[in-house]
């Protein structure tokens, strides 16, 4: 490669880096992480709901059993925006060295409330028309159709804490004599006041024009954000370039975890949502695509790089040992061993089906489902659920997905063949040439 060419390239990974560690998108990096957890929960009760309790009773006693679900999607999904403010005000804290992290948290919960709409309009069950009610919170606005509003608020109101705390002539200090927890507190009062009092003048500013903050960040910032992103063009452009910056040493998840776990998290929430409601899922690309199809075996696909050994070049012993201690952490979709085993880092022959393979998964995944072949994946697994288990899972029991699944593998594994060949060829030719 040229010098212009090796520029563009550390140019690219300086980027890449500066993105993955700005200290905003690492807390929200951060938050969703710690998050992850309550949506694989709400992904098992969506299963237990709409695929196990069905095998077991019908018709009414089947709506009373299946309160277990909506009790627990209530608890987890329907309140998604409600959960990542204060998740993101605790992280952006602790990143930024702000020792008072527990208050931003309610600081930026607070502050979403504030925002929310004081009056709706709904329609009653077994009503056609609808009826204006005040003093409610609805789970449509502090759920998926919230998140972004969530983000921003843990955002905007932890940054505005922080500044204002640091003003010496903004603190209360009522001596030594009060219990420090006490102290802390009225320490911070009035930079809490004036964070509070700016989201509700901006909530009744927008209500004199009949709006309200979550409409105007759902329509002018989520969805077009969400359309980009999580296209097939869009996903393939992030994904693929958070996976090239994997063979240069960086973790995929400096590109991926930042610009598009989000918004495909929330994807995931309205299949989950949808289902649990008794309608069809509509968003193909989401957190379970990814697990199902262009991440089996962990980043890379990896797994057709195990089949690939095992089948085809076992007789290479530093290849095949390798493969010895990767096999059992890639059924988990965990592949350090063997991305820095092979190696895949700064490897050329490996580089290519490294990125190549994620993308041929995705694009059979995603036309499978286009075509109508298999419906949008409709519930949250973990990550680390081996392969045929979460293609079955993360489908409610669709053996169709599962078939789909390795179909992929078995081309992955296809993929992977010719250059392995040429990434074995290579590192015998350098042993001989060193041991000249």
């Amino acid at each position: 490669m040229n010098s212009s060419g090796n520029s563009l390239l550390d140019r690219f990974t300086d980027f890449s880096v500066r993105l993955g560690t700005q200290v905003h998108l690492k807390s929200l990096r951060d938050a969703f992480a710690t998050l992850m957890p309550v949506f694989i929960i709400a992904g098992v009760a969506v299963l237990v709901n709409n695929v196990i309790f069905p095998w077991l009773l019908n018709g009414e006693k089947l709506a009373q059993l299946q309160v277990f679900g909506n009790s627990i999607t209530n608890g987890t999904l329907n309140i998604a925006g409600l959960l990542i403010a204060p998740m993101i005000a605790y992280f952006l804290c602790l990143n930024k060295d702000y020792p008072d992290a527990i208050n931003a948290t309610f600081i930026a919960t607070t502050c979403l409330v504030i925002v929310l709409a004081i009056n709706h309009s709904i329609v009653p069950i077994g009503s056609e028309k609808a009826v204006d009610v005040t003093g409610v919170v609805l789970f449509d606005e502090v759920g998926t159709k919230g998140m972004f509003a969530g983000i921003i608020c843990g955002l905007l109101s932890t940054e505005l804490f922080i500044r204002l705390s640091s003003a010496k002539f903004l603190k209360i200090n009522l001596g030594d004599d009060v219990p420090p927890a006490v102290g802390r507190s009225f320490s911070t009062m009035l930079p809490a006041l004036i964070v509070m009092s700016i989201f509700a003048i901006v909530a009744t500013v927008l209500a004199v024009f009949n709006t309200d903050l979550i409409s105007i960040i759902s329509t002018l910032i989520q969805e077009p954000l969400r359309k980009v992103n999580t296209s097939i063009l869009g996903f393939l452009l992030i994904y693929s370039s958070g996976n090239f910056l994997f063979t240069l040493g960086i973790h995929q998840t400096v590109i991926n975890g930042t610009l598009l776990d989000p918004l495909l998290l929330v994807n995931m929430n309205e299949n989950m949502q949808a289902v649990q409601s008794g309608q069809e899922p509509e968003n193909i690309l989401n957190s379970a695509f990814v697990t199902v199809f262009p991440q089996i075996g962990g980043t890379g696909m990896t797994i057709g790089l195990i089949i690939a050994v095992l089948l085809f070049i076992r007789n290479y012993k530093p290849f095949r040992e390798v493969v010895n201690v990767s096999t059992a952490p890639g059924l988990f979709n965990i592949n350090e061993p063997i991305i820095f085993g092979i190696p895949i880092i700064f490897n050329l022959p490996m580089v290519i089906p490294f990125v190549l393979s994620p993308i041929v998964g995705a694009l059979i995944g995603y036309f499978a489902t286009v075509i109508g072949f298999i419906a949008p994946l409709s519930v949250m697994v973990p990550w680390t659920t081996p392969p045929i288990i979460s293609a079955y899972l993360a489908s409610g029991g669709d053996w169709k997905v599962v078939l789909v699944q390795v179909v992929v593998i078995i081309v992955t594994v296809l993929i992977y063949i010719p250059f392995l060949k040429i990434a074995k060829n290579v590192a015998i030719k350098s042993a001989e040439l060193e041991n000249q």
